[in-house]
């Protein structure tokens, strides 16, 4: 079996709206920037992504946009399904399972530290772990992969605070797994205040 089709990439991403991403920024930076800023993220997500030899899909927050920077010849285009963002990301794991690949790995579309060459390697670890883990510096997780369904990661969180890693790494107590490197996301002005590639927004 070729690599894309057993390996799989979720992208769960927002529609890029004035006044509805990135808002813990927006307090501080306005939505206009707020927004510039998001679609800086979902370029930068694209160019990491697209030319990996593994099936992707792009998961939509509201609508399919059909031309919009995600190509549909590169991705597939998809609609979250679910209440909240567990449901939402249970959901379209397992729909992935059922269309038959062994390996697959959910991101978001708003992290600046991540690269080709840790998707990959995120995907390589998956060959010897159930699953694979990217923790963020404030709590949570921007990297997810699992070659096993396991719903109860997906229940009983806080999304969106500081105990989803922790509460997560516990329903993997017994299970095989591995971290990857801590990343810093992209939710408040102290993340990219100090960091070089964002000051072109805030100069």
């Amino acid at each position: 079996m070729n690599l894309d089709q057993k390996n799989l990439l979720l992208i769960f991403t927002r529609n890029p709206e004035l006044g509805k991403v990135k808002t813990r920024l927006a307090k501080d930076l306005g939505d206009q920037t707020a927004l510039d800023i998001y679609k800086f993220l979902l370029d930068h997500t694209v160019s990491i992504t697209e030319s990996l030899p593994i099936t992707k899909e792009v998961y939509y927050s509201e609508q399919i946009h059909e031309n919009d920077i995600w190509d549909a010849s590169i991705y597939n285009k998809k609609q979250q399904v679910g209440q909240g963002l567990g449901e939402r990301m249970e959901h379209a794991f397992a729909a992935g399972f059922k269309n038959g690949y062994s390996n697959i790995i959910i991101i978001g579309s708003d992290m600046y530290d991540i690269t080709s060459e840790d998707l990959m390697e995120a995907f390589k670890k998956l060959d010897n772990n159930d699953f694979v883990i990217g923790p963020a510096e404030d709590g949570g997780y921007y990297l997810l992969g699992m070659s096993k369904l396991k719903p109860a990661l997906f229940a009983n969180k806080e999304w969106g605070t500081n105990t989803v890693l922790k509460d997560t790494l516990q329903d993997l107590d017994k299970e095989n797994k591995v971290l990857l490197e801590a990343k810093n996301d992209v939710d408040y002005f102290s993340d990219i205040k100090e960091h070089s590639a964002f000051q072109q927004f805030f100069q």
